[in-house]
């Protein structure tokens, strides 16, 4: 009997996982079925591909992105408010700042180094193609950038969705409140009941999800199915490489290397949240999971995930600087555009920058990669030829950007002393005997 009581015990914990990954995978069989053997016509493309599918799956996205700004914001400032001390928390900040920074630009030089020896872009002449106009994003200069993160107005930037200066009055707002404690007791405790509001919100949001990766998953393979990536091939497969390189080679190694643990145990535990924001493309939707998943399986204290993981979400896109530099050498060997050493470190400048303050949502991308072209000179036409397998990539990326958020915050948390080891090596065991 107990070890019935055990097993349901355990059925409840993750059933939402397993619902989403059923729908994950019964999404790609329907998407394919409809596009291999329904034939084209009003039933398909526009009652059930463009009617149902897409209602379904972005109705669950926007119900997501609702989420967004209000949870980043009360999370942020909960987190600088729970460090408590405004050196311990500048401390965490300068690490997880510096580790981002280098994992992106690391992500970078991988991309531009896979994409270098594999050549996706050899043999196809773009400028023979009709070419898909994309409006390049203005070049903003490095002083107009630090000063966006300034808000003029924290309620304007707020209903804008400015993550940037969300996240600098979030944080603000938060060290204030530490500093004042009890006089400022009713604000705090304000701020933490928001808090848990836009948790729980999110929980019931969530409820839906195995019905929204279906119809998003579905709706993006009945467009694409498995023929139309035919001559992308290459491009795909060295973005996807750089992906799975950074992914289990450089963050499994830093996670070893400065904490420790086992990346093992750690991939095992984490793949839920890595699956989920596969399915939906967005770092943002993966914020309470990925947090939820820190605290309770990796033993890493909120105090600390509660912090860096909605900074990672915004300032930390090294899936996103991959595409961009495996897309950049793509593009420039498809023009014929020889590109010198000068150039790839302007890219790899570029692609840093731009990945600060990207929005954690869908295809946003795509448009951060025309100002890293821009700053080469690269045709920005050349970003429609691989729009059409964006959005498997897209998925992909924003896996390994969520991924990489987590490794950051389990080794700032290794090395503030705020990991419980002895949880993350039960919690292995347990799932390792079935007990």
């Amino acid at each position: 009997m107990k070890e019935n009581l055990s097993m349901d015990q355990k059925m409840k914990n993750f059933p939402l996982t397993a619902q989403i990954f059923i729908g994950l995978l019964l999404g790609a069989l329907a998407g394919v079925l409809l596009h291999e053997f329904m034939p084209a016509g009003e039933l398909r493309d526009q009652i059930l591909v463009g009617g149902v599918l897409n209602v379904v799956g972005n109705g669950f996205l926007r119900a997501m992105q609702m989420l967004v700004v209000p949870l980043v914001f009360c999370s942020l400032v909960c987190g600088s408010m729970a460090v408590g001390d405004t050196k311990k928390l500048g401390k965490i900040g300068g690490k997880i700042l510096l580790l981002y920074l280098l994992t992106t630009a690391v992500a970078i030089s991988l991309a531009i180094g896979i994409g270098r020896m594999i050549n996706p872009g050899l043999g196809l002449n773009l400028a023979e193609l009709q070419p898909v106009e994309i409006a390049p994003v203005e070049t903003v200069s490095l002083t107009d950038t630090l000063l966006g993160i300034i808000p003029k107005n924290p309620i304007e930037a707020l209903a804008k969705g400015e993550m940037l200066q969300i996240i600098l009055f979030a944080l603000i707002v938060g060290v204030i409140l530490a500093k004042l404690g009890e006089r400022a007791e009713g604000v705090s405790n304000f701020f933490s009941q928001c808090n848990d509001i836009m948790m729980e919100m999110t929980l019931m949001v969530m409820r839906f999800a195995p019905a929204g990766v279906f119809c998003l998953i579905a709706k993006t393979f009945a467009g694409i199915g498995f023929s139309a990536l035919g001559a992308m091939l290459k491009y795909m497969f060295a973005v996807l490489l750089a992906l799975a390189a950074q992914c289990f080679l450089v963050y499994m190694a830093m996670l070893k290397g400065l904490t420790g643990l086992s990346p093992v145990a750690f991939l095992r535990k984490f793949f839920p949240v890595m699956g989920f924001a596969f399915s939906t493309a967005t770092s943002n939707a993966s914020i309470p999971l990925s947090i939820d998943t820190l605290t309770k399986k990796l033993g890493v204290a909120k105090k600390i995930s509660s912090f860096t993981i909605p900074l990672g979400a915004t300032i930390n896109m090294d899936g996103t600087a991959i595409m961009q530099g495996v897309a950049v050498v793509f593009v420039a060997q498809a023009y014929g555009i020889p590109l010198a050493v000068t150039d790839y470190l302007t890219v790899i400048a570029a692609a840093t920058l731009a990945s600060i303050g990207t929005a954690g949502v869908p295809g946003v991308g795509l448009i951060t990669l025309s100002m890293v072209f821009a700053s080469i000179g690269l045709p920005v036409e050349g970003i429609g030829f691989i729009m059409g397998v964006d959005r498997l990539l897209d998925m992909a990326r924003t896996a390994v950007n969520v991924t990489g958020d987590a490794v950051c915050t389990t080794i700032v948390a290794s090395q503030e002393r705020a990991v419980d080891r002895e949880r993350f090596r039960r919690m292995t065991e347990h799932s390792d005997t079935g007990r």
